[in-house]
C-alpha cells in the first residue's frame, strides 16, 4: 500500500495554507492567511475562490458541520466552522455567507471539533480554556480552564468526552461534572495535534518531540515512532480507522492503525499543517505551508485468497493474479474502488455508486448492482453471502446480487461498526452493542429478524471482539469473543428459554480467529499461538480440553500481532511491525471435522490410528460424544488413557431403555437438568430421584419424591447413611419435618403390633399433644384410625405419609 502524491505546479494561495476539510469525497474547501476560502472540485480538476474573508481575519481550523443527523441522511454537508486568531469562530454556510460570528477566546481560537451528533462544539485557544457550544453558537459550558495554550482536541466516540493538550500532557475530560478526569504525560516536547477515532476508540498524538504516538483510550502507549528531522505537526484517522496519515515538513506518511509505516512520501510541500481524510477513506488532503493543497490517494491495496492476489493498481482498475500459473486479469471500474474483500471464492467491490461480484472461476463477467448509500465502510463474507455497511443501515446480499435482509436494532450507529464488532456465517449475523458493550445483538441473516426468542447475549464485563465460527448446523452455532479482562469465551448463538453458559476457553487472548473450513479456533494468548481443536469440547467434556489444544511459542510474533486470517490450516499472523508470518497448523483435524459431519465414524477411528496423537483421540472422543456415538467414544477414551470414562461408557451401554442411555450421556457431558427431564418425561421417576442422590443434591431428591408421591422413605434413609458416614447431624429442616413424620409413623405401627398383647398402653402425651394415658386400648385403636384417617385426607402417602398428625 502507498500514496500517489497530486500537487500543482504553482499554488492556489499565496500564503500558507492553515486547514482543509472535506465537504464531499469529490470536493475539498481550503482556507489559508491570504484570507481566501477556496474549493477543489477533484471531478472537473477546478479550483474557484467561495469568499475573500476580512484582512484581519486569519483563519486556523475548519470543520465541517457532520452530515449525519440520526437516521436522516443529508447528501453533502451544509457549513462549516471556522476558528480564527482574532479569538472567534465563525459558522459559515458552503457558498461561502458568514452565518454568525462569536467572540469566543482571548487570543487565537486554535481549534474547533463538532461532535458526531452535531449537537455541540468545541472549542479551545491560546488562553488555555476549553469551551462547549450549542450548535446555533450559543456558550454552554467552560469544561476547563489551564494556564498554557491548548493546541487541539477531539471529541471522544460516544460525544460524552473531550480530549485535548496540555503542553506534554493528554487530558481526557468527561462532560458530566465531577467525573473522573485522565491525565497523562505522552511527549516530552509540546503536543501539537491529536485524534480520537470513533471505530477503533484509539488515540492519535503528534508533538515537537518529533515523535507521533497510538494511545488506547486508556492512556496505554501501544506505539511510538522514531524520532523524525522536523515536529510532526499533523495526524488524522482513517474514518474506518484502518489507517491514518501524519503530516510533518516535507514529509507524509500513511501508518497502519497499529503504529507501523506503510508508505513515505516527501512532497515539496513546507510543513503539512492540517490533514483530512475524504469520506470514502480513499484520499487524503493536506495544508501546506508553502501555498499549495496536497492531495494524496491510497493506492495498491492488497487482497489474498489461496491462491488468489488481488491488487488495487489505480483508483478505478485492479490486477488480478493467479500465483499457480502466473495468470493475470485487470478489472476496470466506472468509478473509484472504495472498499473490497476477497474470500469464499469471491471477490466482492464497493465503488462510490455500485458494488460488483466477482467469481474466482470466471473474472470477465461480474454481478452488478447499485448501492442504496454510496460510502461503503465495511465488507464481510461468508460462505453463502456477504454483508455491507455503509451510513444509512447493514445490508445482506446473496452472491448472486439478490438483497437478502437488513437488520437494525435500537440506537444503531453504522459509522463505528468494523471487523471486529460485526460476524457474519451462514445463518447468523452477530454485532456488538456500542451503547451497552456488553451485550451481543444476534439475527437471522435470511429474514434480519432477532434470532431465536429475541433474548440478547449479555455478558458481565465489556466485549472487544466477536466471531462466529462459519461450519455446522444452526442449532450448534457458536459464537466466541473476547472481553476486556482479555478473557476468550464461547457460547451458543441458540437462544430459547432457558439462558445459554458463557464457558471461558482461555485468559490473556489478544486475538482470534475461526477457520473458514471447520469450527477450529485459533487464538494468540499471552506468550503462545494456541489453536482449540473441537472448542466444542467445553460442552462435552471440560476434563480433556487441554489434550485438544495446540500451543506453540509466540515470541517470535513480538509484542501486538494480529491474526489476519485463517483459511483451510493456515494462519496468517501480521507482526507490530507489519511483517506477515504464515504458520501451517495440522491438516488430520480438518479432515477429522469433515468425517464427523459425514457421521464416518470408521473412517474417523482410523485416521486417529494412522496419526497417532493424543490431539486427534481427544477430539474424536469428546465429538462422539457430542453425536452420542458412545462406542466411537468408547474405543477413543480409551486410547487416551481416561478409564473411568471408559468404565461409565460401558455401564451406559449395558442400561436397558433408550431414556436411560441418553440421559447418562447427557450426564456425562454434565448436563443434569437435561439428563433429569429425559427420564421425568419417559416416567422414570425413581431413576430421575437416584441422579440426584447420586450427586448428593439431597433438597432436588427430596422434592422430586414428594412431587410425585413416590420413595420419600428411599430418599430419607440415602440421607440418613450419608449423615451416619461423616458423623453428622440433621440440620435441613425439610428433611428433620419428614423424619419426625417417619418416626411418629413407626411408632404408631409398633403400638399397634403392642395393642393385641397389652390391655393398658404408658404413652407419651409429647406424641399428641395431650395425656392420652387414660384411655383403655379401644378408645385408643379408634383414636388412632381417626387421626390416620384425617391424614389421608391431606395428601398423605404410604408407605410414609409425611407429619402423619399435623395438629397438636
Amino acid at each position: 500500500m502507498r500514496l500517489k502524491i497530486s500537487l500543482l505546479k504553482e499554488p492556489k494561495h499565496q500564503e500558507l495554507v492553515s486547514c482543509v476539510g472535506w465537504n464531499t469525497a469529490e470536493e475539498l474547501y481550503s482556507c489559508s492567511d491570504d484570507h481566501q476560502i477556496v474549493k477543489w472540485d477533484l471531478l472537473t480538476s477546478e479550483t474557484s475562490q467561495i469568499v475573500k474573508l476580512p484582512d484581519d481575519l486569519y483563519p486556523v481550523d475548519l470543520h465541517w458541520f457532520p452530515k449525519s443527523l440520526g437516521i436522516k441522511k443529508q447528501t453533502q454537508a451544509e457549513s462549516f466552522v471556522l476558528t480564527s486568531s482574532d479569538g472567534k469562530f465563525h459558522l459559515i454556510s458552503k457558498l461561502g455567507r458568514v452565518e454568525k460570528s462569536v467572540e469566543a477566546h482571548c487570543g487565537a481560537v486554535l481549534a474547533g471539533r463538532w461532535n458526531y451528533e452535531g449537537t455541540a462544539l468545541v472549542t479551545v485557544g491560546e488562553d488555555g480554556q476549553i469551551k462547549i457550544w450549542s450548535k446555533t453558537g450559543m456558550l454552554r459550558s467552560t469544561l476547563a480552564q489551564q494556564g498554557t495554550p491548548v493546541y487541539s482536541v477531539a471529541w471522544g466516540p460516544d460525544s460524552e468526552k473531550v480530549l485535548y493538550t496540555a503542553g506534554k500532557q493528554l487530558i481526557i475530560k468527561p462532560l458530566q461534572p465531577n467525573a473522573k478526569v485522565l491525565q497523562w504525560k505522552a511527549h516530552d516536547g509540546i503536543i501539537l495535534k491529536v485524534d480520537w477515532n470513533s471505530v477503533n476508540d484509539l488515540i492519535l498524538s503528534a508533538g515537537e518531540d518529533c515523535k507521533y504516538k497510538v494511545w488506547d483510550s486508556y492512556g496505554r502507549p501501544l506505539y511510538s515512532s522514531q524520532p523524525h528531522e522536523h515536529p510532526i505537526t499533523s495526524v488524522a484517522w482513517a474514518p474506518d480507522g484502518e489507517l491514518f496519515a501524519v503530516g510533518s515538513f516535507h514529509t507524509l506518511r500513511l501508518c497502519d492503525k497499529t503504529g507501523w509505516s506503510y508508505a513515505l512520501e516527501k512532497p515539496n510541500t513546507g510543513s503539512i499543517f492540517n490533514i483530512t481524510w475524504s469520506i470514502d477513506g480513499t484520499q487524503i488532503a493536506g495544508a501546506c505551508g508553502n501555498g499549495h493543497v496536497v492531495f494524496a490517494h491510497v493506492v495498491e491495496q492488497r487482497w489474498e485468497w489461496k491462491d488468489f492476489q488481488v491488487t488495487l493498481t489505480k483508483r478505478r482498475t485492479m490486477q488480478v493474479r493467479n500465483v499457480l500459473n502466473d495468470a493475470v486479469d485487470l478489472l476496470e471500474f466506472r468509478d473509484r474502488v472504495i472498499k473490497a474483500s476477497l474470500n469464499y471464492a469471491h471477490l466482492v467491490v464497493s465503488t462510490s455508486l455500485q458494488c460488483y461480484v466477482f467469481s474466482t472461476k470466471n473474472w470477465n463477467t461480474p454481478l452488478i448492482f447499485d448501492l442504496k448509500e454510496g460510502t461503503v465502510s465495511l465488507i464481510l463474507q461468508a460462505e453463502r453471502h456477504f454483508l455491507l455497511v455503509d451510513g444509512g443501515g447493514i445490508y445482506l446480499y446473496s452472491y448472486e446480487g439478490r438483497f437478502l435482509s437488513s437488520p437494525k436494532f435500537p440506537g444503531m450507529r453504522t459509522d463505528i461498526l468494523n471487523a471486529q464488532t460485526v460476524s457474519l456465517s451462514n445463518d447468523t449475523i452477530a454485532i456488538k452493542d456500542k451503547a451497552d458493550e456488553k451485550i451481543i445483538f444476534l439475527f437471522e441473516a435470511s429474514t434480519g429478524k432477532p434470532l431465536g426468542d429475541g433474548k440478547l447475549l449479555s455478558h458481565k464485563n465489556e466485549i472487544l471482539e466477536i466471531a462466529l465460527d462459519q461450519k455446522g448446523l444452526t442449532n450448534d452455532r457458536k459464537v466466541a469473543f473476547i472481553d476486556k479482562n482479555r478473557d476468550l469465551c464461547i457460547t451458543s448463538v441458540k437462544r430459547f428459554g432457558k439462558e445459554e453458559q458463557i464457558i471461558k476457553l482461555g485468559t490473556m487472548v489478544h486475538t482470534l480467529a475461526w477457520s473458514d473450513t471447520c469450527n477450529i479456533l485459533c487464538g494468540l494468548q499471552d506468550t503462545r499461538f494456541t489453536v482449540w481443536y473441537y472448542p466444542n469440547t467445553v460442552y462435552v467434556d471440560r476434563d480433556i480440553l487441554p489434550k485438544t489444544l495446540y500451543e506453540r511459542d509466540a515470541s517470535e510474533f513480538s509484542k501486538n500481532p494480529h491474526i489476519v486470517s485463517f483459511v483451510g490450516n493456515q494462519v496468517t499472523i501480521r507482526r507490530a511491525d507489519g511483517s506477515l508470518i504464515h504458520i501451517s497448523i495440522s491438516p488430520y483435524p480438518a479432515i477429522l471435522h469433515e468425517y464427523v459431519s459425514s457421521s464416518k465414524w470408521e473412517d474417523a477411528v482410523r485416521l486417529c490410528r494412522f496419526v497417532k496423537e493424543q490431539t486427534m483421540w481427544a477430539c474424536l472422543a469428546a465429538m462422539a460424544v457430542a453425536n452420542r456415538d458412545m462406542t466411537t467414544a468408547e474405543i477413543a477414551y480409551a486410547a487416551i488413557g481416561e478409564i473411568d470414562k471408559v468404565q461409565y461408557i460401558n455401564s451406559i451401554k449395558n442400561l436397558p431403555s433408550k431414556e436411560s442411555k441418553m440421559a447418562h450421556i447427557l450426564m456425562f457431558s454434565g448436563n443434569i437438568q437435561e439428563a433429569e427431564m429425559v427420564l421425568l418425561q419417559a416416567g422414570l421417576v425413581y431413576q430421575a430421584i437416584q441422579i440426584n442422590i447420586n450427586l448428593y443434591n439431597w433438597e432436588r431428591a427430596l422434592e422430586l419424591a414428594v412431587k410425585y408421591k413416590t420413595h420419600v422413605d428411599t430418599v430419607l434413609a440415602y440421607r440418613q447413611k450419608f449423615l451416619e458416614t461423616f458423623g453428622k447431624q440433621e440440620t435441613n429442616k425439610r428433611y428433620l419435618q419428614y423424619a419426625e413424620g417417619r418416626l411418629l409413623y413407626e411408632n404408631s405401627q409398633k403400638l399397634l403390633r403392642d395393642l393385641s398383647t397389652r390391655k393398658t398402653v404408658p404413652l407419651s402425651s409429647s406424641w399428641f399433644g395431650f395425656d392420652l394415658q387414660t384411655l383403655n386400648p379401644l378408645t385408643y385403636l379408634l383414636f388412632l384410625c381417626i387421626s390416620c384417617y384425617k391424614a389421608q385426607n391431606q395428601d398423605a402417602f404410604l408407605p410414609y405419609p409425611g407429619p402423619l398428625f399435623p395438629y397438636s
